[in-house]
């Protein structure tokens, strides 16, 4: 589980496809529309926005589906 990323930072996520790989655009701590959909974010439980790396599309993720790329 990742906490406290920041913008830039590199990340991986299980996907339908096997894993994504992108970067952190920045960290959503309130209720919004991000990435084509609704996001209900706080600033007690964030989520990121992050780009593909492969496809260059933005989604929207809870911390416990990143893992820090070292």
């Amino acid at each position: 589980m990742a906490k406290n990323l920041k913008k830039g930072d590199e990340v991986e996520w299980e996907s339908h496809g096997g894993k994504g790989v992108g970067k952190v655009e920045k960290k959503v701590t309130s209720e919004t529309k991000e990435a084509g959909r609704k996001v209900k974010a706080s600033k007690d439980e964030p989520q990121y926005k992050v780009r593909s790396e492969k496809s260059g599309g933005s989604a929207v993720h809870k911390p416990g589906a990143l893992k820090k790329r070292s």
